[in-house]
């Protein structure tokens, strides 16, 4: 999904609150409904001018809400410029909201036709605006929108979707029947996480956003949600003081791999040090020291032992546990002594998978399952968990307390104390081994920089995701290594010095 940044808010609205925001926005500045929905369609018409101006025949497919009443205004619009228009829309036995209804009457009154939902499509269709179902989908489409959904992804025309597109679940991102592949998806007044997890990357398209006048007034009110990517990186990695050392940054300490893992806690070890850690920690078997070492000479490499550790959590600043660390006797011991820890500590892989099994509360930890490590720690499905990403970061928070991160393509990231947000940034070129270690590493470097556990978790879930973008940028995401992250980062967590590249 592409998005175009400058115009994507950092706020996002639950979609059940989108229905008052609407009203109380429109009765706040004195104008209705209508005039909204005529901002919206003259939103969308411009963006469809804008991104295909030399497209001559559109066809406009409406449903029977408000989001085909955008469509009708939209339709209107584009046949007072000389296009040719040909509209499909759904019939109801219920009468039309309102507002839907005057836009229709206006499209009749200006000498637009209606076509049956079963009509022939005309030839010559290069421009298809979709205008089917808005936000408020909780279930698959009806077989007659399904048809109209199936056959508008099949035709070569770009689609652009009002709103969201069909058949996406604006609250969850879920597809639960058949939904439109936009080209451009225009989301109006508030973003809507749907649009940002889940699902949302497959369909969306390129993501634009337009608050139809309404942006003081958002301003003024108190998102539960928020949005989080590359622009905020300037908000978090500040230039460092001139006089700053080693120990101002954090002693980390990581444990982890066990027999024939020792590659997870390494990439582990470099990504802290290529987030700016100070000094850095392994403890792992002893056969994986010498190739650690040999491969990263900054990196402090010693033997998993009780003594050992027992040195290692007095010394250290943050604790990061997990990456290659097992499940047998070895690993167990250790997250014995780690989760009495008082300091900030990460809990990643196998520590997970040990929690699940003798759960436990800590304020003091960030948890970083994917949704199957997830499933886990809820005792439910990773369907379960993918239904609803959001609620189920949140009931983990619930359940074990501290920041939740979980992975994904729209990384939730919850907390505690009830923030919540969503990251967007990253790729499909980091659906491969490794990853996650990298991204544990990241987090415990922030941590040990005296970053909070929520931002600490949600700036490196940005920097992660950043560092892959930039490579994806470079060479494509096929093939993309965990490790081949390590330059890129170094880019994305000293921005000052990006932004003087690209002055």
């Amino acid at each position: 999904m592409k998005k175009n940044a400058a115009s994507i808010p950092h706020s996002i609205w639950p979609a059940g609150d989108l229905k008052r925001l609407e009203q109380e926005a429109a009765d706040s500045l004195g104008i209705t409904l209508y005039e909204l929905m005529l901002r919206a369609g003259q939103a969308a018409f411009q963006l469809a001018r804008d991104n295909f101006p030399n497209t001559k025949h559109w066809l406009v497919l409406c449903g029977h809400g408000n989001n085909g009443g955008d469509g009708y205004v939209v339709a209107r619009l584009a046949a007072a410029a000389g296009i040719e228009v040909t509209l499909i829309a759904i019939e109801s036995d219920k009468p039309l909201p309102e507002e839907a209804a005057q836009a229709r009457e206006a499209w009749l009154n200006a000498g637009g036709m209606i076509h049956a939902e079963e009509a022939l499509w005309p030839e010559g269709v290069d421009l298809i605006i979709d205008g089917l179902l808005g936000t408020g989908l909780s279930s698959a489409p009806r077989d007659n929108v399904t048809a109209l959904i199936t056959r508008a992804n099949q035709h070569a025309a770009p689609r652009i979707s009002l709103d969201i597109p069909s058949g996406l679940n604006a609250q969850t991102g879920t597809t639960p029947g058949a939904v439109i592949q936009a080209s451009h998806t225009i989301t109006f007044i508030a973003l809507k996480p749907g649009l940002l997890t889940g699902k949302a990357r497959d369909v969306v398209g390129q993501l634009h956003h337009h608050a139809l006048g309404l942006e003081a007034w958002l301003d003024g009110q108190q998102p539960p949600l928020s949005r989080f990517d590359a622009s905020q990186l300037s908000e978090w990695f500040t230039p460092r003081p001139p006089t700053s050392h080693k120990g101002d940054n954090g002693r980390l300490v990581i444990i982890g791999g066990d027999h024939g893992t020792a590659g997870a806690i390494r990439m582990t070890g470099e990504a802290a040090l290529r987030t700016g850690a100070g000094l850095v920690r392994i403890l792992t078997r002893r056969e994986n020291i010498a190739p650690i070492i040999t491969q990263r000479p900054e990196l402090m490499v010693d033997e998993l032992t009780p003594e050992s550790l027992d040195e290692s959590l007095e010394w250290a600043d943050v604790v990061v546990i997990g990456p290659g660390l097992g499940q047998q006797e070895w690993g167990k011991k250790a997250l014995q002594k780690v989760e009495n820890f008082r300091k900030p500590m990460l809990w990643d892989a196998d520590a997970l998978n040990l929690l699940a099994i003798n759960p436990d509360k800590r304020h003091n930890r960030v948890l970083t399952p994917h949704p199957g490590e997830a499933a886990r720690l809820l005792n439910c499905s990773v369907a379960e968990i993918e239904s609803d990403r959001l609620l189920s970061a949140q009931r983990l928070v619930k359940r074990y307390a501290g920041v939740v991160v979980l992975k994904g393509a729209g990384t939730v990231v919850a907390s505690a104390e009830g923030e919540c947000g969503i990251i967007d940034a990253g790729n499909a070129g980091m659906g491969s081994g490794g990853m996650g270690d990298v991204l544990s590493g990241i987090i415990g470097a922030l941590l040990g920089q005296k970053f909070s556990l929520y931002d600490a978790a949600s700036a490196g879930c940005v920097a992660h995701g950043a560092a892959a973008d930039l490579r994806a940028a470079q060479y494509g995401q096929r093939g993309m290594l965990a490790t081949d992250l390590f330059s890129t980062l170094l880019r994305v967590v000293n921005p000052d010095v990006i932004d003087t590249e690209n002055d």
